[in-house]
């Protein structure tokens, strides 16, 4: 492990320094100041490594090098700038990383899909992120979380809040439907724990490269749990509708396997919503698509609505984050913790800078 030191800086960052794959390093940076009135800083005390974080690793996604990491956000306030009204200092937040720098006019912002907005810089990918011990961020982009909610579970808000988006605002569940989850990681779990409370039927699946997964998957609501490699998923999936198949199908594995396993497995007339991002292109069965009359579409980070909604059930009980965290690690051992969140040990992998 590399540690890239800098005179006269202070602060332990994970960073990725270069375009391309790996790049990724341990270094030293400034501490972020209060440079503007709508300012806030926060020590950071938790924050989870995403999906995205990985494809970053190995030159995926979009990133500005060099850029600290991390956008699965909390902490405690230590400092804000003279118009902060909302927060105070010591309160625990989590914080919005996508909306970032979106400029408020254009069609995008104007609509709610601000995350489409030219102007914007998300936290941990434009900008420094939060695998630092403090994180600056505008006001706009900081929510409180009551002081009883651990800082791993608040840092989780993030990830909840795009599965919000995807399976309460962008994928309409009735009560007694089958709803099939492909890729039972952090983001498939939460993703059949909404569509549980929904009333649904829950099938999740998976390889037998998720461990345990799968069987965290029936702790946390699911009816049943698949390893694709040894049951026929499409076939449980009929057995449970009188031979249609899924009702709505929900990839969030982001492989040309789970996604041509959800085309096969979803009933005709059914919803198909791409959660997981997809780093390479590869071929689909688009006749499947057309024949079946499927309503396919993508979700992609939250919106604002989605954000209230998951501090509402945050705040309120509704949920419990805390048993999608599984390892937590310091960041001088965040190498280990990007190669759990690789090798799908475990799920939900924490840093505490």
């Amino acid at each position: 492990m590399s540690f890239v030191v800098q005179p006269g800086f202070a602060l332990k960052a994970v960073r990725k320094r270069t375009e391309g794959s790996g790049g990724v390093e341990l270094c030293e940076i400034p501490e972020p100041e209060v440079t503007r009135d709508d300012t806030i800083k926060i020590a950071v005390r938790a924050a989870g490594i995403c999906g995205t974080d990985l494809h970053i690793r190995h030159g995926g996604y979009g990133f500005k090098p060099p850029v600290t990491l991390g956008h699965e956000i909390s902490g405690d306030v230590v400092e804000v700038g003279a118009s902060v009204k909302s927060v105070a200092v010591g309160d625990r937040v989590t914080v919005n990383p996508t909306a970032n720098a979106s400029c408020g006019c254009c069609r995008f912002c104007h609509t709610g899909t601000y995350f489409f907005c030219e102007n914007r810089q998300s936290i941990g990918s434009g900008i420094d992120g939060g695998f630092a011990e403090y994180l600056a961020a505008p006001e706009r982009l900081v929510f409180t979380v009551p002081s009883e909610l651990s800082h791993d579970a608040a840092a989780l808000v993030e990830p909840f809040a795009c599965c919000v988006k995807a399976l309460c605002r962008y994928t309409d569940i009735s009560p007694g439907q089958l709803v099939l989850v492909c890729g039972p990681g952090p983001i498939g779990l939460m993703c059949a724990w909404l569509a549980k409370q929904s009333g649904a039927f829950v099938v999740v699946a998976g390889t037998a490269g998720d461990g345990d997964r799968l069987e965290t998957a029936c702790e946390m609501g699911a009816d049943i749990a698949v390893s694709v490699e040894t049951e026929n998923v499409i076939e449980i999936c009929r057995q449970h509708t009188d031979g249609h198949g899924a009702d709505i199908v929900i990839d969030c594995g982001g492989t040309r396997g789970s996604v041509n396993q959800c085309l096969q497995a979803a009933a005709n007339c059914a919803d198909y919503t791409q959660v997981a991002l997809i780093e390479e292109p590869f071929e689909i069965d688009w006749g499947r698509i057309v024949y079946k009359q499927l309503r396919v579409q993508g979700s992609i980070a939250a919106d604002w609505p989605s954000w209230d909604k998951a501090i509402r059930m945050v705040t309120t009980g509704q949920v419990d984050l805390e048993p999608f965290v599984s390892h937590r690690h310091s960041i001088d051992d965040w190498e280990t913790a990007f190669d759990n969140a690789e090798n799908k040990i475990g799920l939900k992998q924490i840093l505490t800078p």
